[in-house]
C-alpha cells in the first residue's frame, strides 16, 4: 500500500468514525455515563405567574384548537396570561383570537411581516408572567405540560426548560422517519439534561425566567437553540422535561419536510458562528455535549462524502471493494426508499436508510443555504 493509499485509508477510518461517534458512539456514551452520573435537579409543583407566547403567522385554520388547548391546561387560570404575536398575518389569525379577549387572551399584532423571533421580542415586553412559555400555534399541549414545565424553576440554577416534542403516527415513509428521530432526539436531550444541562429546547415548548430573556438577532434561524445555548455558557442549567408533551402532526409531504430541515440545518451552521463561547473546551462538558450532539451530526454528511471517495480511490484492494459495495447498498436502499416514498407506498425496510440519507442531504443543502446566506428568517410553513 502507497503512502496515498494509506492516506486515503485514514480518511476513510477517520470519516467513518466520526459519522459513527456521532449516530451511535455519543448516545451510548452517554447512557453509560448517566449511570454513574446525575446531576440533582429541584422539582417542586410549585405554580408560578406564567406568560404563554404563541407566535403566529396565518394560523386561522389552527388558532382557535390551540388558545381553548391552552385555556385547557391544568394550570391556575389566574396565574396565566395568554398572548397572541401575530406576525404579519393576512388572514383570520386575529379576529379568531380576538374573540377569546373576554376570557383573558391578549392579542399583539403588527401588519409588517419580520418572523418568529421578532414576533417573540415585540411580545416579552408586554408579558406579566415571571416565566415565560413560548409554544408554536401547531403545537399541542397535553393538559399536565404546563405544570411540568415549571417545576424544574423551583431550581435556583434553571434558566430555562423544554419540553417533549411528539409527532402524530401517520403511515407515509416520510412520516415514520420523522416520528422516529423525535424519539431518538428525545433520548438524547432526557439524557443530556440528567447528566449536566440539555443541549437546546425545542422550539415547540420551551419556558424561561423572565428575567433572563433578552431580545436577540432577529437574523437568527433557530433562535430556541442560541438563546438557550448562550445561557448554558453562562453558567445556568438547561432542563428537558419528558412530562411537557406537546404534539405535532406529521409534516404532510415530503417537500415540507426537506425545507424545515434545511432550514435547521442553515441554523445550526449559524449557530456555530454565533456562539464561539461554546467551542472553548475550558466550558467543561457542556462543550464536549455541544460538539458531541449537534456539531458532529451538522458536519457528518461531509464526512460521508470524504468516506465514499475515499473508498472508490481505494477499491484496487479486495477488502476496500467490500466496504465499497456495502457503501453503495446502503445508498441504494435510501434511493429506492426514496422512490416508494414518492410512489406512495410503506416498506418498512427501506424506512431507515432513506430517512437517515434524507436527513444528511438536507444538512448538505443547508450549509449551501447558509454560506450563499440565501435562507430567508422567515419561515414557509411546512403543511
Amino acid at each position: 500500500m502507497s503512502a496515498l493509499d494509506g492516506a486515503l485509508a485514514f480518511v476513510l477510518w477517520l470519516s467513518v468514525g466520526e459519522v459513527v461517534y456521532a449516530y451511535a458512539g455519543y448516545p451510548i456514551l452517554l447512557t453509560l455515563l448517566a449511570r454513574v452520573r446525575r446531576r440533582p435537579l429541584q422539582r417542586q409543583p410549585i405554580t408560578p405567574p406564567v406568560s404563554l407566547i404563541i407566535a403566529a403567522y396565518n394560523e386561522e385554520a389552527v388558532i382557535a384548537a390551540k388558545i381553548e388547548n391552552a385555556l385547557a391546561l391544568d394550570y391556575p387560570r389566574a396565574r396565566l396570561d395568554i398572548l397572541i404575536a401575530a406576525d404579519g398575518s393576512t388572514d383570520r389569525t386575529c379576529e379568531i383570537a380576538r374573540a377569546f379577549a373576554s376570557r383573558g387572551v391578549r392579542v399583539l399584532h403588527e401588519p409588517p411581516r419580520r418572523g418568529k423571533l421578532a414576533a417573540m421580542n415585540r411580545a416579552a415586553p408586554f408579558a406579566t408572567g415571571d416565566i415565560l412559555v413560548f409554544s408554536d400555534a401547531n403545537a399541542m399541549m397535553e393538559p399536565p405540560a404546563l405544570c411540568a414545565l415549571v417545576a424544574s424553576f423551583a431550581d435556583p440554577r434553571v434558566a430555562c426548560v423544554g419540553g417533549e416534542k411528539r409527532i402524530r403516527r401517520a403511515a407515509s415513509l416520510q412520516a415514520q422517519g420523522e416520528g422516529a428521530y423525535w424519539r431518538y432526539e428525545a433520548y438524547l436531550k432526557r439524557l443530556d439534561s440528567e447528566v449536566n444541562t440539555a443541549i437546546g429546547a425545542v422550539g415547540e415548548l420551551f419556558a424561561i425566567r423572565r428575567d433572563l430573556f433578552q431580545p436577540l438577532d432577529t437574523d437568527l434561524l433557530i433562535e430556541d437553540f442560541v438563546l438557550t445555548m448562550r445561557l448554558a455558557a453562562r453558567g445556568w442549567r438547561i432542563v428537558y422535561e419528558p412530562r411537557a408533551v406537546t404534539w405535532e402532526e406529521a409534516t404532510p409531504s415530503l417537500r415540507g419536510e426537506w425545507r424545515r430541515r434545511v432550514r435547521t440545518s442553515a441554523g445550526g451552521f449559524q449557530a456555530m458562528g454565533r456562539l464561539p463561547e461554546m467551542l472553548d473546551p475550558r466550558r467543561g462538558l457542556v462543550v464536549w455535549q455541544y460538539w458531541s450532539h449537534k456539531i458532529a451530526r451538522w458536519v457528518a454528511p461531509f464526512f460521508m462524502l470524504a468516506a465514499f471517495g475515499a473508498n472508490l480511490g481505494l477499491a484496487q484492494f479486495d477488502f476496500y471493494r467490500v466496504t465499497l459495495l456495502a457503501q453503495s447498498v446502503f445508498y441504494a436502499l435510501a434511493l429506492f426508499g426514496y422512490v416508494l416514498q414518492r410512489a406512495g407506498m410503506r416498506v418498512g425496510l427501506f424506512q431507515m436508510p432513506f430517512y437517515f440519507c434524507f436527513a444528511n442531504a438536507t444538512s448538505l443543502a443547508g450549509f449551501v443555504r447558509f454560506a450563499t446566506r440565501t435562507q430567508p428568517v422567515t419561515w414557509k410553513k411546512s403543511r
